[in-house]
């Protein structure tokens, strides 16, 4: 089966990898984006981008850099999905999107818990803010749902609104009523275990700030926790593998002698629309993603063989799938750690790791490489 072609022509492995060799080292601002790939693959990645000088970008990471300047400059206090799972008697769903981004929500935490040690069984309780018009909460067993809200921009209010009604302070007027925010907030207030579930990728950092500071006050009186959901394409395994690498998440640089992270200065779409890179290695193993820019950029894509290019790549080499056609060790949504993921139908594909291993091995000396 092909394996690589060049400028949409197929190609020997061998000589798409040696093509692939010489743009990055004929690049003077290399970028590799997307990302998405297993921990092995991430790895490759950065150590590739610190021997060229490149910039790295996930994919998904403006979601992944939300979470996190939330909790840098204020602090989270989390749960895993686990946790959530055995001892959540009260949940508070934020923002829409929440299925789409972990499809094993419904059945890991709308289902009904299980009976104390008494054999009495335990009510949960679901609330919602703004869970948009295109989805129903699937809650099962004795669970109650409330939602309130409607479009995403009414959340920064409501948050706002519940947190006033949390401390027993007066309101101002809202589109909810004050029965419906003072059920939501009593409610809240009563949770033995509670958990508040949110996906970056549909609300801002402010947004979860203002959340953050919700159950912080709920902390007063009772335990309450958050469970951010994790960005597809491994985003959160790729950033860990960062952090123990170089000390800094994605959207890092490798020009200076010493990695540097900015989120702006290394935005893979603000560097490909200004015309700063002159060479980009897409990373895609997860799904056939193409990038979300236009242009006419050299790229090399390592991404699964049913990826739709607008304009065929200089090189593209179809790389495999993590736990599907070889396995890797990726972030799993459902435990919040990282594990090794078996191979559901092995196949000849080469890995990402593979791939960039031998596009490493056969780049010059670092002293051949341009400045």
């Amino acid at each position: 089966m092909q394996q690589a072609w060049i400028a949409g022509e197929p190609a020997a492995l061998d000589t798409a990898i040696e093509e692939a060799a010489k743009l990055l080292t004929s690049s003077r601002y290399p970028l590799v984006a997307g990302l998405g790939t297993d921990i092995a693959g991430a790895r490759a990645a950065i150590t590739l981008a610190d021997r060229i000088g490149a910039v790295i970008d996930h994919m998904n990471a403006d979601a992944l850099l939300r979470d996190l300047d939330v909790v840098r400059s204020s602090g989270v206090l989390v749960t895993t999905p686990s946790e959530a799972h055995v001892r959540a008697d009260t949940l508070l769903l934020v923002g829409p999107g929440l299925a789409e981004t972990w499809s094993e929500l419904p059945r890991r935490l709308f289902e009904a818990m299980r009976p104390n040690q008494n054999g009495a069984a335990l009510e949960r309780r679901v609330y919602s803010i703004c869970p948009g018009r295109n989805w129903a909460i699937p809650a099962s067993g004795e669970a109650a749902v409330v939602a309130i809200g409607g479009q995403p921009g009414e959340i920064p209010a409501l948050l706002a609104a519940l947190r006033v009604r949390v401390a027993g302070r007066p309101t101002g007027k809202t589109r909810i009523s004050s029965s419906k925010l003072d059920e939501v907030a009593a409610g809240l207030k009563r949770a033995r275990f509670g958990v508040a579930i949110w996906s970056a990728a549909t609300v801002d950092a402010l947004t979860i700030e203002m959340l953050c500071g919700l159950l912080n006050e709920l902390n007063a009186a009772t335990r309450f926790f958050g469970l951010p959901l994790a960005p597809a394409d491994n985003a959160i395994g790729v950033m860990q593998a960062c952090a123990w690498m170089i000390g800094l998440p994605v959207r890092a640089g490798f020009g200076r002698t010493f990695p540097q992270h900015d989120p702006w200065l290394f935005n893979s779409q603000r560097i490909v629309a200004g015309g700063e890179a002159d060479c980009v290695l897409w990373i895609s193993a997860y799904r056939a993603a193409t990038p979300p820019w236009r242009g006419a950029v050299p790229t090399i894509a390592l991404t699964g063989r049913k990826a739709n290019f607008d304009m065929p790549p200089r090189v593209h080499i179809a790389v495999g799938c993590p736990g599907d056609d070889h396995a890797g060790v990726e972030h799993l949504p459902s435990t919040g750690s990282l594990a090794l993921v078996e191979a559901k139908k092995p196949s000849s594909a080469i890995s990402v790791a593979d791939a960039i291993a031998r596009i490493i091995s056969v780049l010059p000396g670092a002293g051949e490489l341009p400045c």
